[in-house]
This record gives C-alpha cells, sequence and structure tokens, in this order.
C-alpha cells in the first residue's frame, strides 16, 4: 500500500464498526477521533503503511496521549485506556482483513486506573466521633455509642452491625458473632471500650427502648422498639461526625476501613485482617497495605537523612 492507506483502512474499519457491529453514534464518534489522532501521530512519524507501524509506535502513541503536546492536553488514564483499546482493535481489523501480517498492539495493555485506597480516619478522629454519639445520658445515646464502638471495634459491614441479635454477643469471652456476605459467619474479638458500650447499653438503655409487645431477638433497637434499619445506623454515625466537627465524608465503610488500616499500622498480619473483616481473599484484605506502605514512605522521607537529595 501507499500514500495514506492508513487513514483509508481507519476509514473502513470504522464503516466496518457502524455497519456490520451496529455501533451507536456517539460510540463511533469516540472511535472516530480516537483514531483520527493516532493517525495524525503516525503520519508525523512519516508511517502511511499499517504494515510499517510497530508496537514500539503504538506504545510511543499511548505514551504521547498521556503527556500531551503543544495540541493536545495530556489524557487522564481512564482516557488513554479507551484510545488504546480503540487503536487495539484497528489493528486487530487489519490482521483479521490480511492488511497486516501480525497484530503489533497484542502486548499492549490499557493502562489500568489507580487503584482507589480507602479512606481511613486518624485515630484522633474517631475517638472524637465515638464521644459524640448522641446526647449523654439518654438511652439513645447510650445505642449509638455501642452501635458506632461496634463497627470500629469489629470492623463489622453496617449490614452484619444492624443485623446483630442480642445471643450474638458474648459479653463474657468478649466476642461477637457476626454474619456476613452469604450468610457466612465469623467470630471477632470484642476490645474493653465497646464491650462496656454494649453492657451499658443492654442494661440501662435497650429495656427503655423494648416495646410494650416485645423488640424480640434484636441487638440494636430505633425509638420504637423495631431493630434499627440501615438508614437509620448511617444518620447515628453521620450526626456524630458532624458533632465531632470532621470535615471528611463519614459513613460506615470509613469505620470498617480504619479499623483495617489501624490493625495494620499497629503490626497485625494481614492473613489476621483478612478473617477479622470476613474476606473471602487475602487480595481484598491487601488493598489496606497500600495505605500502609504510602504512610511507611512518607515517614520515611521525612525521617531518613538520605532519603531526599
Amino acid at each position: 500500500m501507499s500514500g495514506a492507506a492508513v487513514e483509508r483502512v481507519v476509514a473502513e474499519y470504522l464503516s466496518h464498526l457502524g455497519v456490520e457491529r451496529g455501533l451507536a453514534e456517539n460510540t463511533l464518534a469516540s472511535y472516530r477521533r480516537d483514531l483520527r489522532r493516532y493517525v495524525e501521530f503516525l503520519l508525523g512519524r512519516d508511517i502511511t503503511d499499517p504494515d510499517a507501524i510497530t508496537e514500539a509506535d503504538v506504545v510511543a502513541f499511548a505514551v504521547a496521549l498521556r503527556t500531551g503536546d503543544e495540541d493536545h492536553a495530556p489524557l487522564g488514564t481512564s482516557s488513554v485506556a479507551r484510545t488504546v483499546v480503540a487503536v487495539r482493535g484497528f489493528h486487530k481489523f487489519c490482521l483479521r482483513e490480511q492488511i497486516v501480517a501480525n497484530d503489533v498492539t497484542a502486548a499492549v495493555r490499557p493502562p489500568r486506573p489507580a487503584s482507589r485506597l480507602p479512606k481511613a480516619l486518624p485515630l484522633e478522629d474517631v475517638e472524637a466521633l465515638l464521644d459524640s454519639a448522641g446526647e449523654p445520658g439518654t438511652a439513645l445515646a447510650m445505642r449509638d455509642r455501642a452501635l458506632l464502638e461496634v463497627l470500629y471495634g469489629t470492623g463489622a459491614r453496617i449490614s452484619e452491625a444492624v443485623g446483630l441479635d442480642v445471643d450474638d454477643v458474648d459479653l463474657e469471652n468478649a466476642s461477637v458473632l457476626l454474619t456476613g456476605k452469604g450468610s457466612k459467619q465469623r467470630i471477632v474479638p470484642l476490645g474493653s471500650f465497646a464491650r462496656d458500650a454494649i453492657e451499658a447499653y443492654l442494661t440501662k438503655a435497650r429495656p427503655a427502648l423494648t416495646s410494650v409487645a416485645g423488640s424480640g431477638p434484636a441487638m440494636f433497637l430505633n425509638a420504637r422498639g423495631g431493630r434499627l434499619s440501615r438508614q437509620s445506623a448511617w444518620t447515628v454515625l453521620t450526626k456524630a461526625a458532624r458533632r465531632a466537627g470532621i470535615a471528611a465524608d463519614v459513613s460506615p465503610h470509613t469505620l470498617r476501613h480504619s479499623f483495617a488500616t489501624h490493625l495494620l499500622d499497629g503490626g497485625a498480619d494481614v492473613r489476621v485482617v483478612q478473617e477479622l473483616l470476613g474476606h473471602a481473599s487475602v487480595t481484598t484484605t491487601q488493598i489496606y497495605t497500600l495505605v500502609t506502605i504510602d504512610k511507611l514512605r512518607e515517614t520515611y522521607a521525612a525521617s531518613h537523612p538520605r532519603a531526599l537529595r
């Protein structure tokens, strides 16, 4: 092939996507825009024949997307990944139509977005939040304190906490039976703060919340004597965070993240944390180790005399 053959083959590929694959116009427009930039990049390197494109050219294009140039702003990870997918599709088409002998994009993978690290609260914020549970001395305040101590002290999911029955709590052995996803159960230790908060709630507050008709086995009750809902438990947490003056968004999962991160910061083994969280795979738990590694890196950079030039 000679001349601007790349442009011609790209047009054929886009026609294939629209006619034979039936892609929506918006999707086609995205492919058209991404491949137009690819063609411009190739022509700028004096490449007009699809068979002359190498893996190094494709990698250089991906790098150019990230860095930008005088005509294009740098693209984010998701935009680069989308464009690389379009380029890979084009090269697969070329191979299938026998326009090229090899798919030079076979080893080129779209960049993966950075892992979103879970947000953990500093210990002082957790303590302030726990101390801000409801109006002091009331039955609801004691319930709220016990609920928040359970969420942070055991790493329980919000559904696991509100799903607790009184018999699931063993104060004598300082443990709680949590029922997680797929009805899988695990026993988690109760720290002294959580144990004391639960004991105070069970002896002084829960009887006051029990309805005349009886409230059943539910551990955490609402003001009408029924089982506390997930939404209401969420409200308990957000109100406590607001009273504590915590600016960051706080959810029940924030306390679960904080539980895991603080354990790892304290030297706990990742597999122990896995068991406590009820994760089926340690891979899921290892996301929390990234938080700890970042903290170690910051400490090293700030403290070691030869960390920075």
